[in-house]
């Protein structure tokens, strides 16, 4: 018998945890499969799109992306291609409530395992890349703040509407 997903506490920026590189999955197992249930619920309550297992506090190499009613589950992912770059609007569940352009790469291919160990390769574009290298970034220790040039570049979400207005009105 199955028993309930809970949520669990995202942690904020500044713990420790959400600094060091995660440790590779090397058991798929009933505990796996009940951290990633736990995984999506938590997210999809934050409401996010992604979700690394670092951010709860487990430190292994264990991320959640759902897009477009979309679930991708990654366990020891790894980036193996990039292309192009795309600049957008980035927030992190650590980080609540402000959001930063941030470069990325446009298209992003991943090798990951699923939560019963089998490889599989997946490709993104747009905000699927975007999400892949945000939580794939997350497991190796680093926030999107890590991209930006000085933290001043952080937007208040409410802020950040009335930004691309700005710019919208701007022609930027």
């Amino acid at each position: 018998m199955r028993s309930a997903m809970a949520i669990r506490r995202i942690l904020p920026a500044g713990e420790p945890i959400l600094r060091e590189r995660t440790k590779r999955v090397s058991t798929f197992d009933a505990s796996l499969h009940r951290l990633l249930d736990d995984m999506l619920e938590t997210m999809r309550a934050a409401p996010g799109v992604g979700l690394a297992a670092n951010q709860i506090g487990i430190p292994l190499q264990v991320a959640i992306i759902e897009i477009d009613e979309r679930i991708t589950e990654l366990v020891n992912p790894q980036i193996i291609k990039v292309s192009g770059e795309q600049v957008d609007w980035e927030g992190c569940l650590s980080i609540p409530g402000y959001v930063a352009e941030v470069v990325r790469h446009d298209k992003v291919a991943v090798k990951a395992r699923d939560r019963h160990g089998r490889e599989f390769r997946v490709k993104g574009t747009d905000l699927f890349s975007r999400a892949l290298q945000h939580e794939i970034d997350h497991l190796n220790g680093n926030l999107y703040i890590d991209h930006l040039e000085t933290v001043d570049e952080l937007v208040r979400v409410g802020d950040a509407s009335e930004r691309v207005a700005e710019e919208a009105a701007a022609g930027i």
